[in-house]
């Protein structure tokens, strides 16, 4: 039992490297992605209790943006595996859980450490490496907000576990955070290695112990995120790697009576899938499990003819493009005033073909590939269709190359439809649609948008007019988790904008807050009595 109150550092948000040409941590990255691209091929085990796990089913790593070269190999387990990771997660619960709350914090915290030093290259570059990212936004990803979540995360759980009931005279009353009673297992994407790392640390920091399967597509930065929680000292069986068919998990998983939580990123379709397999087995489980999801987003900016032009396309430059779009926050669709609509659309088209598009070795490019196969024929197809239609016209970009890597143009389409295709689905790549509203049709216009999507991520509004502003605040209440005035939709950072959304993007549990990490705690109130009564006779009676 902890013998004092400890007090966490307060923590700062990490300072992001700007990599600059020639700068000394831009040389030192570069080493290191050049290191990991030409070692030999490495064999990514999975990680069940204290063992390294392998099988005969050997499945390739490739970068996105040449995948011709193969970096290594991640082992693909089966349903036998998933039961062992349970297992293994069940049987190092007691001591876990057990374990002070400040030796939990210990670990995590010397994990940010790490990370923001010797572990800082090897991340960011296999961040680039299996995920495409460039130098920037691995850093602010990789880096600078896993760092973030870590420690930011152990302050929240200070101040979650130093909340505390009042007691009156004669009453001691307590409030005891318990982990929940089973395991958890972590369902994590492929477009964040801070998601990544997050979802199943944030349920081990409270003391429960996990059972996490990454996206197959970010293996090869699975495996840095592993190495580095072993490296702080994490116990083994608290967070237990799995890489497995998602039915066949799935499968073992939610028909486990001690399944006790679901923490999830990835999209709506199978958030709900999975939902409703909880639902049907719900009867099974000792308790009911915590289900915490952050899905798809169809993210917005809201123009009024008061803003600034060149501020309209920085935003759509930046909020539909920074690493092709795939973000949940990206930027897919906006609402442009006609009266700026020409000037706005000079700027728009003048950024995309000035970005440079390629490896992300060459720090030079904006635009790297988009993570796969399937993601690339996904928006290639979407591309093929607008092309065909008479109420949409692409005004930049359009092509897409995949004979070396899966490189989608950003482009930029134009609707005369508020409710064409590419305005209410999810694409998930580097393709913004702008509508072009009259400008006496603010209100009506932002009414439509409230009802064109059933996703409620994240969105924007740029304006000079104060009144406009609030009328849009108000108007779309509901339509982002995340809402932001005079600036794109992406890039929430941990302990400044709490990160969710609701309808169909999630449970609104807010990432990187005290939200999240009260969803994997079962309070316990005690009540202390210092004399306990020996009659039941009240004074009333007489």
């Amino acid at each position: 039992m902890p013998k004092g109150i400890y007090q966490i550092p307060y923590p700062d948000n990490e300072p992001i490297n700007s990599y600059e040409p020639g700068s000394p941590e831009l040389k030192s990255l570069l080493a290191k992605y050049d290191e990991m691209y030409n070692q030999s091929p490495i064999d990514v085990p999975m990680y069940i209790g204290g063992k390294e796990v392998r099988t005969n089913n050997k499945m390739p790593m490739s970068p996105p943006h040449d995948h011709a070269k193969v970096l290594g190999h991640f082992n693909y387990g089966d349903a036998s595996h998933v039961q062992d990771a349970i297992d293994a997660a069940l049987k190092a619960k007691k001591d876990w859980s057990d374990l002070p709350w400040e030796h939990r914090a210990s670990i995590f915290i010397k994990a940010a450490d790490l990370l923001a030093g010797p572990f800082r290259d090897k991340m960011n570059a296999a961040t680039m490496l299996a995920q495409s990212k460039n130098v920037f936004q691995s850093e602010i990803d990789a880096a600078c907000e896993l760092i973030d979540f870590l420690k930011f995360n152990v302050h929240y759980m200070q101040e979650i576990y130093s909340t505390q009931p009042d007691s009156q005279d004669g009453v001691w009353n307590r409030l005891e955070y318990r982990p929940l009673e089973g395991f958890v297992f972590a369902i994590s994407p492929f477009n964040f290695t801070a998601i990544a790392a997050n979802l199943p640390a944030s349920a081990a920091m409270m003391g429960n112990t996990v059972v996490w399967k990454p996206a197959e597509s970010q293996m090869y930065s699975a495996q840095v995120i592993m190495e580095l929680f072993k490296e702080a000292g994490l116990p083994d069986g608290v967070i237990n790697m799995v890489t497995v068919d998602g039915p066949v998990a799935g499968d073992v998983v939610f028909k486990h009576k001690d399944f006790a939580g679901l923490h999830f990123t990835g999209s709506t379709g199978v958030f709900q899938h999975l939902w409703k397999e909880i639902g049907n087995n719900i009867g099974n489980y000792r308790s009911y499990p915590r289900i915490v999801g952050e899905t798809g987003g169809k993210d917005f900016i809201m123009v009024h003819p008061s803003a600034r032009p060149k501020q309209v396309s920085t935003a759509i430059s930046r909020g539909a493009f920074e690493f092709q779009g795939q973000k949940c926050s990206a930027a897919s669709r906006a609402y442009i005033p006609a009266s700026m609509w020409e000037e706005v659309k000079g700027y728009v088209i003048e950024d995309v073909k000035s970005f440079k598009m390629g490896s992300p070795a060459d720090t030079s490019n904006f635009i790297t590939a988009v993570i796969d196969k399937r993601a690339f024929d996904k928006i290639a197809g979407y591309l093929d269709f607008i092309k065909e239609q008479k109420d949409a016209e692409i005004i930049v970009g359009g092509n897409y190359d995949d004979s070396k890597g899966y490189f989608i143009e950003p482009t930029v389409v134009v609707t005369s439809n508020p409710h064409f295709r590419t305005m209410e689905e999810e694409i998930f790549g580097p393709v913004m649609t702008v509508y072009v509203y009259e400008d006496d049709m603010f209100l009506e216009t932002m009414q439509i948008l409230n009802e064109t999507s059933p996703y409620a991520l994240t969105g924007s509004i740029l304006s000079q007019d104060r009144y406009a502003i609030d009328l849009a605040c108000k108007t779309l209440q509901d339509t982002a988790g995340n809402f932001y005035i005079n600036d794109k939709p992406t890039g929430a950072v941990v302990n400044q904008q709490p990160f969710g959304g609701a309808r169909g993007s999630g449970t609104n549990d807010k990432a990187g807050s005290q939200w999240n990490l009260i969803r994997w705690v079962s309070p316990r109130t005690i009540k202390e009595t210092f004399v306990t009564p020996t009659n039941y006779r009240y004074p009333f009676l007489g």
